[in-house]
């Protein structure tokens, strides 16, 4: 009877969310508001005090130390509070449920992350909760070559299309390592071994690229009118990966090692894609330059190490090695807890090869935004870019730093000054 007590407990907190969420309509769209009296992080442009930003149509308007707003604008007073963009979470598994993985098959390309997408998880919110306003939804490691990811608003609240991040860019995921060896050698099934993971990959692109020309010269024959062509048979795992070949993917590959890089890299030369980012990437400071000459982003862990055998050689410095040598980098959550507290993980970096305040912060916005594609509408305080927002109280890159407000979209999301977990109280038929 305890154990089961002790359960509703723990539960409790999660069901009143949720049912207060339920109870509200969605926030209406802000035509106009100002935020006044702020420390503005722009990411851009730096620090800006005694600060206003003029919020209209869910855009940045205007910000600087002297604003005009219309006198019918809502208004925020920040009481000389923080203000940053919102937190990108570049590496995310929630509202996934245990649909993470199709680990069936070591090449699932075909597989859509928004089939598993649970718009109600309560771990939106508390990402939200921490200021994170965007998040790449991936695949998980189990397969070499996995499904294809969604990318959210943590609009929490709303309705599940709604959540969707409008005109993102298409990410998939690849994986090679410790996760999808082990996976398939415990079925005693390729790929069991390093070498049956690349294996695996090449003849996967090998068929994709067989399957391209199958239909090329079908599409050749049908132009020229010849009677006798014959449409060659659709495959969606193959259609899935002629499309990376055709660049219509960001690829996002969980991969380690330093070795490993080079490999991954040497394949994508060879069948001419291009990688966007290695996460997990513990080993980037062994091969900063090689990366950097690539082009290929690295979301990372501030300090997490030792977990398994490719974790061994991790340091904490890796993020500001990696920076300082030319490669973009991204400090990303792959945990539900770390991503309420991406912020004091931003942080670290400062502490562990000196990052600046600035550099640290862009490893939170707007290099993890350009990792997911978005970074044209989100990222940084610009004028133009999608208004999200976060008030801090307390300094952002310390465990001081706790979000006061968040804003979407300019529609405030989360309030901390409010009852009911922060959950704003919206007015009846809004």
């Amino acid at each position: 009877m305890l154990h089961r007590f002790t359960m509703w407990i723990r539960l409790l907190p999660g069901f009143l969310v949720t049912a207060a969420v339920l109870a509200q309509s969605p926030p209406a769209a802000h035509n106009g508001l100002l935020i006044k009296n702020a420390v503005l992080m722009t990411v851009t442009h730096g620090d800006i005090q005694n600060g206003s930003l003029y919020i209209k149509d869910g855009k940045i308007a205007a910000l600087g130390t002297n604003v005009s707003a219309p006198t019918s604008a809502a208004v925020i007073d920040a009481g000389g509070k923080y203000v940053t963009p919102g937190i990108i979470d570049s590496h995310s598994h929630i509202a996934l449920d245990q649909d993470v993985n199709e680990a069936t098959s070591p090449i699932t390309p075909q597989m859509l992350m928004m089939d598993a997408f649970d718009y109600q998880d309560k771990a939106i919110y508390r990402g939200l909760a921490g200021g994170v306003t965007a998040s790449l939804l991936l695949h998980g490691s189990a397969n070499m070559i996995g499904g294809q990811a969604v990318v959210i608003k943590h609009k929490y609240g709303a309705g599940r299309d709604a959540m969707l991040f409008p005109g993102a860019p298409k990410s998939i995921k690849f994986a090679s390592g410790e996760n999808p060896k082990r996976v398939y050698g415990r079925r005693e099934q390729l790929p069991s071994t390093r070498m049956g993971n690349f294996e695996v990959q090449r003849e996967a692109f090998v068929q994709a690229q067989d399957y391209m020309r199958e239909w090329d010269d079908y599409n050749t024959k049908v132009k020229r009118g010849e009677k006798d062509a014959k449409m060659p048979k659709h495959d969606l795992k193959l259609e899935a990966l002629a499309d990376v070949l055709r660049g219509k993917f960001l690829v996002q590959i969980h991969c380690y090692r330093a070795d490993e890089f080079l490999t991954e890299m040497a394949m994508a030369r060879e069948f001419g894609y291009k990688i966007r980012a290695f996460h997990h990437a513990l080993e980037a400071y062994k091969v900063p330059e090689k990366l950097a000459a690539e082009g290929v982003a690295i979301a990372t862990f501030a300090d997490w190490w030792g977990y398994k055998n490719e974790a061994w050689d991790a340091i904490p410095w890796n993020a500001v090695i990696s920076m300082r040598k030319g490669v973009r980098v991204a400090i990303k959550s792959d945990s539900d807890d770390f991503a309420r507290r991406l912020n004091q993980e931003a942080g670290k970096t400062m502490r562990y090869g000196g990052a600046t305040e600035e550099e640290a912060l862009k490893m939170i916005t707007l290099n993890a935004a350009w990792i997911v594609g978005v970074d044209d509408r989100v990222g940084s305080l610009d004028v133009g870019k999608d208004a999200d927002i976060v008030i801090w109280d307390g300094y952002p890159l310390s465990s001081y730093g706790v979000p006061h407000k968040v804003l979407i979209d300019g529609d405030v999301y989360f309030d901390r000054s409010l009852p009911g977990f922060g959950m704003p109280r919206y007015q009846e038929g809004q």
